[in-house]
């Protein structure tokens, strides 16, 4: 799977490069992940990591976002692991677990936040695309999903990490 991982991030680079000349610099990609921040995560959100989350983050741990920079897809930039539990924490403060919504796709849970959401990638507007570690029972674990901060609707984006990135 890391195999995979590292193929993803060299299209990636490729894809941008053909059309921006120092494009892998401006990604400000970190260097990988160790085994001690992913159990960080584990124990602060309460959920199991997907490996496909494990590979992509071994081989960068996110990107330092800087003006000028590159987003990782679309306009979204990955979060490297501290900021995936600082992004986690805030929202746990913002949105009560009890909040139903009920225009949502039936592969995920009806609230407008779950605690075993993983938020790995944002905007820097207060949308994340997070990673779905307890779908409904039609759902799938690892899928990745849309969370809107100011719209309730959630969206399944892909039936994985690495699904949406040869998607995008």
């Amino acid at each position: 799977m890391r195999n995979q991982a590292e193929r993803l991030w060299q299209r990636i680079i490729e894809r941008g490069s053909n059309i921006e000349e120092n494009f892998k610099e401006s990604l400000n990609l970190q260097p990988g992940a160790s085994d001690e921040e992913f159990q960080l995560i584990e124990n602060t959100l309460g959920v199991s990591l997907p490996e496909e989350m494990k590979s992509l983050y071994r081989a960068h741990n996110g990107q330092d976002w800087q003006y000028g920079g590159n987003p990782f897809v679309r306009n979204l930039t990955l979060s490297p692991t501290f900021e995936i539990i600082e992004n986690w924490k805030f929202i746990q403060e913002e949105f009560d677990p009890e909040d139903l919504e009920f225009d949502i796709g039936e592969e995920i849970k009806p609230v407008l936040w779950h605690s075993k959401w993983i938020p790995i990638v944002e905007n820097g507007g207060g949308d994340y695309l997070c990673i779905d570690t307890e779908p409904s029972e039609s759902g799938v674990v690892g899928q990745v999903i849309y969370f809107w901060h100011d719209w309730g609707k959630r969206s399944v984006e892909a039936k994985s990490l690495f699904e949406f990135i040869e998607f995008v």
